[in-house]
């Protein structure tokens, strides 16, 4: 059984070193709190006659930074609910296992991260590629950016290609999609002059990898690989997995807690870069930070929502 609390009139502060203490030494903790649905509209503080108000965000936060699951509430007496956390088990984070088919990053689907999937929409709504136009992911590995493109255009159709290293993972692409072109390199030795050029480029998680000057990628592919009104999405990541759940924040090796230093370092060059160069520049998302570029003399499309 695991070991059971009642807040009531408790500080956060006194809370989470108490759960901490449980989540360590049982694994798992439960825990009765006022029940959130009976305080919408109130801020996390303030009180109720049941007790202090915490809204269900605020327990998803404390499972996050107490590195647990947090397991399906159950209602209580009235006015109170039960809360029961679970620790996160020792799984490995996906670059563990590598970016093969058989790898966890190919178990990674963003598209099911909401805000996301919204941000990422409204991005290539904003390059807006015309029907038939040219379509190149870096780092494509199983090519779910090309689902996003049948969200954002359902009317039109693209000439896609993709470039990945991993040799298995572009094999469950061209399965995916065999309409497209899949090309097997590293993307540091672009320019590629028989690529050609592309009305919108694609690259998600990629920048910040090992080996990857963004400097010299970003230049390669401004000046010989987009069209005179082709745009960019340029994507990095801020957050990671850990047993599966996206836990968000920049993390940096042996740091406790996410650090956003080199986050924010690369996605202020980017955008220095390419606003220097004639683009307009977005920034946008939340696990994954998005820096949309389009040329500056371009209007941003209307309707850009899902």
């Amino acid at each position: 059984m695991p070991t059971s609390f009642a807040f009531t009139l408790d500080p956060l502060s006194t809370i989470l070193p108490r759960l901490r203490r449980a989540l360590r030494d049982a694994g798992e903790v439960a825990f009765t709190v006022p029940d959130p649905d009976a305080g919408v509209g109130l801020y996390a503080g303030e009180v109720t006659p049941h007790g202090v108000h915490r809204p269900w965000a605020v327990w998803v936060e404390v499972a996050d930074a107490l590195s647990a699951h947090l397991l399906t509430p159950e209602r209580m007496e009235p006015g109170r609910v039960r809360v029961r956390l679970r620790a996160f088990g020792p799984t490995p984070e996906p670059d563990a296992a590598g970016y093969g088919a058989q790898g966890d990053w190919a178990r990674v689907d963003k598209l099911e991260d909401p805000t996301f999937l919204l941000t990422f929409v409204e991005a290539l709504r904003r390059v807006n590629p015309p029907a038939g136009g040219r379509v190149l992911a870096l780092g494509v590995n199983r090519a779910r950016e090309f689902d996003a493109l049948a969200l954002a255009f359902p009317e039109r159709t693209f000439d896609l290609h993709g470039v990945d290293v991993d040799a298995s993972a572009l094999g469950t692409a061209r399965l995916r999609f065999p309409q497209a072109t899949f090309h097997q390199s590293d993307v540091t030795t672009l320019p590629w002059p028989e690529l050609g050029r592309f009305d919108l480029v694609i690259t998600l998680s990629l920048l910040q990898s090992p080996g990857i000057r963004q400097d010299v990628l970003l230049a390669a592919l401004r000046r010989h690989h987009l069209t005179p009104t082709g745009g960019l999405i340029l994507g990095y990541p801020n957050a990671r997995y850990r047993d599966g759940t996206l836990s968000p924040g920049a993390r940096v090796r042996n740091f406790a807690r996410p650090d956003s230093s080199l986050l924010m370092a690369d996605v202020t060059d980017a955008r220095r870069g390419l606003h220097k160069h004639g683009f307009k520049v977005f920034v946008t998302g939340r696990h994954e930070i998005l820096v949309t570029a389009i040329p500056a003399g371009l209007p941003t499309p209307r309707g850009l929502e899902l």
